[in-house]
């Protein structure tokens, strides 16, 4: 799925395996996306294949380890525009907390 990492111990496999369980959440993500796009009136075939050729360019840009990913996050950003305004409403601070809230219990229970 990400390639091979070694790793130092189990606590860091944990870490990582944790990690990992996001994979199903990131999908949900995107068929929430195309759902919503159908349910405006966008054909549900043309919102998913929209949604998989918009997200697959994206992930292109995970190549490019010259820039971390705030920074990519950043460059996909124009200053009050569309993304900017739906990472800061959807993805605040509450969000990104019960984000690591729930990695954090995951990681209790591998260890």
């Amino acid at each position: 799925m990400g390639g091979a990492l070694p790793v130092a111990d189990e606590a860091a496999f944990n870490v990582l395996s944790a990690v990992t369980g996001t994979l199903s959440t990131h999908y949900a993500y995107l068929a929430t996306l195309a759902s919503w796009a159908a349910g405006h009136g966008i054909a549900p075939d043309d919102a998913d294949r929209y949604v998989r050729s918009l997200f697959e360019g994206v992930g292109r840009s995970l190549g490019d380890e010259a820039r971390s990913l705030d920074r990519l996050a950043a460059d996909h950003e124009t200053p009050n525009g569309n993304n900017e305004r739906i990472r800061t409403t959807w993805f605040d601070q509450a969000n990104s907390e019960a984000l690591t809230g729930a990695l954090e219990a995951l990681l209790a229970d591998l260890a």
